[in-house]
C-alpha cells in the first residue's frame, strides 16, 4: 500500500538541535527518545477506514509528525511505520449500514485519509501497510504463540478462534500500569470480548478469528480466518523495526488493550521485555465541550474544515494550541484564534527585525518542542516576538529575520506563512 507525497520543508537555520524528550506512559516520565547508531524506529497505528479523518485523528498523526520533524532536525534518521486496519468489524458494518463493498468504503476512506494527511504537510511513513497485506506475517506469528504454547485455540468446533494468553509475559501490564478492574472495563469496551465461552482468562486477546459466514477469510495451517487486531501491528511492527524499537504511538484510548496486547504478543514471539521504549499517547479532542463520538454525530472531518476553506496551517495551530497528551476542545473559536495567529505571524515575518531576536527564538522554540513537544509554550513564544517585531521593526530593507522565522515555523511545526 502506498501513501502520500512527503512535504517539501526547508531546514531550519542556525542554532543547536535540541535533544527530544517525550511522556513514556509506562515509566510515567519524561525521558530522551532512544537513539541508536543514530536512528529512530517508530510505530503509529494507523486507521481503520470506515469513515473519514476527523480531528481526534488528525491530532494523533501531527502529534507524531512533530516528533518525526524534531529527530530530523537532530539529523537522527527515522524509520516510520504505519498500519491500516483495512479488514475489521467496524468496516463491515458501515459498508453494510451504506450498502456499499466493505472493499470499496475501505479504498475510499484510505485516499481521503491520505489526501487530508497530503493537505496537512504531514510526513509520511516509509511503510504504510494494510491489515491484508500483512496476513502472511501474522500467521506466521500466530504458528509461533501457538507452538510455544503463548496462545491456543479455544473448544469451539463451529468457530475454534485462537486466543493469546496474558500469562505468556512475565511483564504483561506494564505498558498501561492499569489494575484487573481497569483492564477488565477497557477491553470491554473496545473491541474485547471478555464472555467468550471457552477461553481460559476474560482478558485473553484473541489472535486469529476462524472463518464465519459473509466474512472474509485466509487460509492458514490452523485453520481459516483473518487475523485478530493487536497481532496485525505486532507483526507488522517487528517485521520491519526489529524485536525493540523506539516509539509506539497512538491515541490515549490505544493504551489499553490495543498497545498492552501489541506489546504482549510481540514479547512472547521475541523474548524482550520491552517492544518499545517510548509509549506515547495524545489525548482526546471534544467539541464544543463534548467528547467527539460517531453515536453523537459531532466528529468534525479536516476535509470538510478543507472544503470550507481553512487553510491547513490554521488546522495546525489549532491543533497545537493545546498540549498533545491532554484532552482539549475544538470549536469555531479555537480555530478563529488559530487564524489570528496565523495572521500576526505573517505580518510578522514580511518586516524588517533584529536577526540576533530571530536566533534566539530558534533556540526558544527547539527547546520547547524538546520538551515533551510543549507547543502552547512555543507557539506563545513565537507570539511574542511577532508582536514585538509588529511594533518595533520597519517595513523595508534587509529581512533575514523574517526567512529564520519562516524556516522555523514551517520546519519544525509544519505551519506555512
Amino acid at each position: 500500500m502506498h501513501a502520500w507525497p512527503q512535504p517539501s520543508t526547508p531546514p531550519v537555520i542556525g542554532g543547536t538541535p535540541a535533544t527530544l524528550k517525550l511522556f513514556d506512559t509506562a515509566d510515567e516520565v519524561i525521558k530522551p527518545v532512544s537513539v541508536a547508531d543514530n536512528h529512530v524506529g517508530m510505530y503509529v497505528c494507523g486507521i481503520t477506514p470506515y469513515d473519514s479523518t476527523h480531528l481526534g485523528h488528525a491530532a494523533t498523526y501531527l502529534t507524531f509528525d512533530l516528533v518525526y520533524r524534531m529527530l530530523v532536525d537532530a539529523g537522527i534518521a527515522v524509520t516510520y511505520v504505519q498500519n491500516v486496519t483495512d479488514v475489521d468489524d467496524p468496516l463491515f458494518e458501515r459498508a453494510e449500514r451504506d450498502g456499499v463493498d466493505w472493499r470499496e468504503l475501505g479504498t475510499s476512506q484510505i485516499d481521503l485519509f491520505r489526501s487530508d494527511m497530503t493537505a496537512l504537510s504531514v510526513f509520511p511513513p516509509k511503510h504504510y501497510v494494510g491489515a491484508m497485506e500483512s496476513v502472511p506475517e501474522v500467521i506466521d506469528m500466530v504458528q509461533h504463540l501457538l507452538d510455544t504454547g503463548a496462545a491456543y485455540i479455544v473448544a469451539d468446533s463451529e468457530f475454534p478462534d485462537i486466543y493469546a494468553s496474558i500469562s505468556a509475559t512475565e511483564q504483561f501490564g506494564y505498558e498501561s500500569n492499569y489494575d484487573r478492574p481497569q483492564m477488565l472495563e477497557y477491553f470491554a469496551e473496545r473491541g474485547g470480548d471478555p464472555d467468550r465461552v471457552g477461553k481460559r482468562d476474560p482478558l485473553d486477546a484473541l489472535v486469529w478469528r476462524a472463518e464465519r459466514p459473509g466474512e472474509p477469510a485466509w487460509e492458514a495451517p490452523f485453520g481459516a480466518g483473518r487475523p485478530g487486531w493487536h497481532v496485525e501491528c505486532s507483526a507488522i511492527a517487528r517485521n520491519r523495526l526489529g524485536n525493540t524499537f523506539a516509539i509506539q504511538g497512538g491515541g490515549k484510548d490505544l493504551i489499553f488493550p490495543h498497545h498492552e496486547f501489541s506489546a504482549a504478543h510481540s514479547e512472547a514471539v521475541t523474548g524482550c521485555s520491552r517492544m518499545a521504549q517510548h509509549y506515547v499517547h495524545t489525548g482526546m479532542i471534544g467539541l464544543d465541550g463534548v467528547k467527539m463520538s460517531k453515536s453523537l454525530g459531532n466528529l468534525v472531518f479536516v476535509s470538510k474544515l478543507r472544503e470550507a476553506g481553512h487553510e491547513p496551517s490554521g488546522i495546525r495551530l489549532g491543533v497545537y494550541s493545546g498540549h498533545y497528551r491532554s484532552d482539549r476542545d475544538w470549536s469555531e473559536q479555537v480555530l478563529a484564534d488559530a487564524n489570528a495567529r496565523l495572521q500576526l505571524w505573517r505580518d510578522a515575518v514580511a518586516i524588517e527585525s533584529p536577526v540576533p531576536a530571530a536566533a534566539e527564538l530558534v533556540a526558544t522554540v527547539r527547546a520547547h518542542l524538546a520538551n515533551d513537544l510543549d507547543t502552547p509554550a512555543a507557539l506563545a513564544a513565537i507570539d511574542t516576538w511577532a508582536r514585538t517585531v509588529r511594533k518595533q521593526g520597519t517595513r523595508h530593507g534587509n529581512n533575514d529575520a523574517g526567512i529564520i522565522v519562516t524556516n522555523l515555523v514551517d520546519g519544525l511545526l509544519g505551519v506555512r506563512i
